[in-house]
């Protein structure tokens, strides 16, 4: 089956083609500012004969859409109905199903949403401890996210470790950055909330804070819904702490002696540790824990410093695998395995969409 899977992100397009189990194409798209002309432009090079499905990376599915779906007229409206949720992802991520479905109208368009992943937490993971009546009528929940990532790299996981039923910890480590716990193949708590905003500490973003600094920000500094808005998600995190929000250039000054950079490399692996150590008590035992995506994949001192000082949850790190290439990088007597998986959402959102096109294909037979 040969799948081309369009993923816009905010200001990109990365696309790639499959056909069966191998990328037989792809690229990306930098610097978009639109987005259905970025798509008319790349399909217009790209061999398109044969395509049995275009998988589209959906981030926002609210708690309509629990797995790849079929997209029609219907679909794209309940997907804008959830703008509010996802301003920054949701309206790229249509502009380019639009374009997709305009100039490839006889090829199954397939959805593969962020949240769908995590739609399998359980109540008492997934529940703010808010008016339950505003929280229902106004979609309060977690969502979660990344949820074609820590899929991949979880079911990567457990194929490493011979184990489906693994207890696994899956750390996706970015610009945007979010960890979950993964129970049998299922996600069964993530950091990430209503929004991407929650959770651990990011390129950009805050992650976890106080609610509190919000009404104290708008009363006593005089900000802004709006302007607070904009600092919690494009002003904080490490760019906040320390003036950058590249790993690689605050793990350079923080080696050159800077404290601004070296405060913000510290709460960023604290705030991954707390999340390990909350995650291994809600799982109760702990199989692996995998690093994944540009930082988890290429900075050896944040995977590091994010598991020092739990050898006492026999989790042993080994410094010389940990700077090597290697896939496994936790000592042998380790009780818990620790991975480094590269990421790869088009290939996972190719393969959902081709097991819905295969799976309605075998329904009308």
């Amino acid at each position: 089956m040969r799948v081309l899977v369009l993923n816009c992100g905010s200001s990109s397009v990365k696309w790639r083609l499959y056909d069966g189990a191998d990328a037989v194409d792809g690229g990306l798209v930098e610097r978009v500012s639109d987005h259905g002309a970025a798509v008319r432009e790349l399909l217009s090079t790209v061999d398109v004969r044969g395509i049995d499905a275009v998988g589209h990376r959906m981030v926002h599915g609210g708690l309509r859409f629990t797995a790849p779906t079929l997209i029609d007229d219907a679909v794209v409206e309940q997907v804008t109905e959830l703008i509010p949720l996802a301003p920054l992802h949701n309206p790229p991520n249509l502009a380019g199903v639009r374009e997709a479905r305009r100039l490839l109208e006889d090829t199954a368009q397939v959805a593969v949403f962020d949240t769908a992943f995590h739609r399998t937490i359980p109540p008492e993971n997934a529940t703010y401890a808010i008016d339950s009546e505003v929280a229902r009528r106004h979609g309060v929940a977690r969502y979660g996210f990344h949820g074609t990532s820590h899929a991949y790299v979880a079911r990567r996981t457990a194929e490493l470790l011979a184990k489906p039923e693994a207890h696994i910890i899956t750390l996706h480590l970015g610009n945007g950055a979010s960890a979950c716990a993964v129970r049998g193949g299922r996600s069964f708590a993530t950091s990430m909330g209503l929004t991407p905003l929650e959770g651990l500490v990011m390129g950009t973003r805050s992650g976890d804070i106080d609610p509190a600094v919000i009404f104290h920000l708008h009363r006593v500094a005089g900000m802004s819904i709006d302007d607070i808005d904009a600092l919690l998600n494009s002003r904080s995190g490490l760019r906040g702490l320390c003036g950058d929000n590249d790993m690689r250039e605050v793990l350079r000054r923080r080696e050159a002696g800077d404290e601004r950079a070296a405060l913000a490399f510290d709460v960023y692996c604290a705030r991954v540790k707390t999340y390990v150590g909350a995650y291994f008590a809600l799982l109760g035992r702990v199989d692996a824990i995998t690093f994944t995506a540009g930082v988890g994949e290429n900075a050896p001192a944040v995977r590091e410093a994010c598991l020092s000082g739990l050898e006492g949850l026999g989790i042993v790190v080994d410094p010389a695998l940990n700077g090597s290439s290697r896939t496994t990088i936790s000592k042998k007597e380790s009780a818990v395995a620790v991975f480094v998986i590269p990421t790869d959402e088009e290939r996972e959102i190719a393969r959902q969409a081709a097991e819905l096109i295969s799976a309605q294909g075998s329904q009308t037979r």
